[in-house]
């Protein structure tokens, strides 16, 4: 049984549910929506893109480019997005606000760093709180001046871009969104802007800017772009890993389930919540295998399986990255101990991941240690239904709400109005689960 309070801030589930059989769909991918409206933007033409994720992150980037100028007109069945050119973003006549969004914040620097004009990023107190020197200091490197908080370390940021120059970098942490940031600079820069990266992370930017023809090759683990100009395309945005990660792992962890999730982007820096699953004994299947705009799409199918428990590395980490907390939860049905290292990108997240997702776990009974890096975890365990809290932290909100399907009694998670950041419907989407069926066309 699943009960949402009036104020849409709680949810309330009643554990064990019987085993779940069904067949569903999840909102579009929220990394490929929020660079689909980034790259339509400075595009030539207009980007018609088809399953943008309706999420508050999303929403706050589409407000940001009509802040730049650009026409957006948004539908429940389509956003169209009308490129002004390189050359024809206007200067922001207020801040750009980016809500809770770091993808947002942090691509647009480097978009904006190549803008001959003055504009300020702003968000809201949680986004305010997360670093953002690791993006501002290669762009300084390459001529724009970045100003924040803290020397520079903490939104909000003001940006003078233009006259820029290409560099070589390589990023201290594996980040797709320092890449990203960079590869957007580098388009406006003069000369070859390289960053190499020290672990492979999502490369949806250049895929992207490859199919709007921008002078950009990828060598190995070093992505190289010169000045382009970028023409419009149509944009089918496949569903999201990271939403689909919670809906396969309910199949994973109640006993004689299975869960097809149809349409799923399985990006190959995306992919490694499903080999964990894999690798701790659960049936993952692929159907329907086929491209949509350079991305690798499938249905995605998990079935139940007695689990073992398994360690996940450095390597591993920025693969999976979203889909840690889950995870714990994963193996908290797992027998043996599960141990997460080399992940202290999590304390840097909405919240310290590591600490809300340890804390939390732990009032439904879960033997679990915080790791400065991660966390070790022994199982399988018996959960008990306790109310504990999201933190704000969307990610924290739906694993708790997946764990409680095991938990025997009522969980109450409180503050799930966060989930709308990413995935919008979440609670339609456990009420097909838990009642059977599908939400599928």
């Amino acid at each position: 049984m699943i009960s949402e309070a009036a104020t849409a801030r709680t949810m309330a589930v009643e554990g064990p549910v019987a085993p779940i059989d069904a067949r569903l769909r999840v909102p579009g991918d929220k990394s490929i929506s929020h660079r689909a409206a980034m790259l339509g933007g400075i595009a030539e033409g207009t980007t018609r893109i088809r399953n943008f994720l309706p999420a508050t992150d999303c929403l706050a980037t589409l407000e940001v480019m009509r802040g730049l100028g650009v026409e957006v007109e948004y539908s429940s069945d389509e956003v169209l997005v009308h490129g002004r050119g390189m050359e024809g973003l206007v200067e922001p006549a207020r801040p750009l606000e980016c809500g809770g969004s770091g993808t947002t914040m942090r691509l647009m620097s480097g978009l904006l760093a190549g803008q001959p004009f003055y504009s300020i990023l702003a968000g809201n107190a949680q986004l305010s709180r997360r670093p953002m020197d690791r993006v501002a200091r290669p762009l300084r490197e390459m001529g724009a001046t970045i100003l924040g908080r803290e020397g520079g370390r903490l939104a909000p940021l003001t940006i003078q871009g233009g006259n820029l120059k290409g560099i070589s970098y390589r990023p201290p942490v594996a980040s797709a969104q320092i890449k990203s940031a960079v590869v957007l600079a580098g388009l406006f820069a003069e000369g070859e802007t390289a960053v190499e990266e020290i672990a492979p992370t999502r490369d949806h930017t250049e895929r992207m800017l490859m199919s709007m023809g921008a002078d950009l090759i990828v060598e190995g683990s070093t992505v190289r772009v010169r000045p382009s100009r970028l023409k419009a395309i149509d944009v089918d945005v496949p569903g999201d890993i990271s939403s689909a990660a919670f809906i396969l792992a309910a199949a994973a962890i109640v006993p004689g389930s299975r869960v097809v999730v149809e349409g799923v982007g399985l990006n190959s820096g995306r992919t490694g919540f499903l080999h964990a699953l894999e690798r701790m004994g659960a049936v993952v299947r692929l159907h329907n295998e086929h491209e949509s705009n350079g991305e690798p799409v499938a249905d995605v199918e998990v079935a139940y399986r007695e689990l073992k428990g398994i360690a996940i590395s450095a390597e591993d980490v920025p693969g999976m990255i979203d889909e840690l907390p889950m995870l714990a939860v994963v193996a908290t049905q797992a027998e043996g101990m599960t141990e997460v290292r080399g992940a202290a990108e999590l304390r840097v997240k909405e919240t310290d991941r590591i600490a809300t997702t340890a804390a939390e776990l732990t009032r439904m009974g879960a033997d679990i240690e915080p790791l400065p890096d991660g966390f070790r975890l022994h199982g399988s365990t018996t959960l008990s239904g306790a109310q504990v809290s999201s933190h704000g932290d969307h990610r924290l909100a739906m694993s708790l709400s997946i764990a409680a399907l095991v938990a025997k009694g009522a969980t109450t998670v409180e503050d799930t109005e966060c989930v709308d950041d990413s995935f919008p419907g979440f609670e339609a989407a456990l009420r097909t689960l838990i009642g059977g069926g599908s939400n599928g066309e």
